[in-house]
């Protein structure tokens, strides 16, 4: 009787199944959404860089950003998000006002995957499927800035669980003891 072929690990097997899947938005979408105002998510992509500025990303690496535009393209959902770094940290700016110092596009899929760290910056700029157009140097701050974080230590601080676990627990999720009746 033939052998069984070996079963992969257990390891192997998560990790296959946390890959994020490749995907495309339906051309529709990015129609749709480009008409839609920008500035809600350029609130929420600030909001979110200003909670990681100083905390996880330094604001001293950062210095060569202060007055610069920046420009996150999200080609397949249609989304232009225009912001900047001033002295009290991140901000939107005027969609189309200016040109910007340096633009960022890529689609939803390789945003997250960069955010993931299941791709890096480089794999995704050699295989052109992020482009940067604008102030080469300054795509390099931003690359190496993110390259720098310790994104093991931000997620043992900051993942759901150990944001949930810093709570504290109302008195009504408190176990009482039972008394007999």
């Amino acid at each position: 009787m033939p052998a069984l072929p070996a079963l992969p690990d257990l390891a192997t097997l998560q990790n296959a199944a946390r890959r994020l899947p490749t995907f495309v938005l339906p051309p529709a979408v990015a129609r749709i959404v480009a008409r839609l105002p920008q500035q809600p998510p350029t609130l929420a992509l600030t909001a979110a860089l200003n909670l990681a500025l100083g905390r996880i990303l330094p604001r001293e690496d950062l210095a060569p950003l202060n007055g610069r535009r920046l420009r996150l393209r999200v080609l397949d959902a249609g989304l232009t998000l225009d912001f900047g770094l001033g002295e009290k940290g991140f901000r939107t700016l005027p969609a189309g006002a200016a040109r910007p110092d340096l633009t960022l596009s890529a689609t939803v899929r390789d945003f997250i995957a960069l955010a993931a760290r299941e791709e890096d910056a480089d794999t995704l700029f050699f295989s052109r499927r992020l482009v940067m157009e604008g102030d080469t140097d300054l795509g390099l701050l931003v690359k190496n800035t993110l390259d720098a974080v310790d994104w093991e230590a931000v997620d043992a601080r900051w993942s759901p669980a150990a944001l949930l676990a810093r709570l504290p627990l109302p008195a009504l999720f408190a176990t009482r003891p039972r008394t007999a009746a």
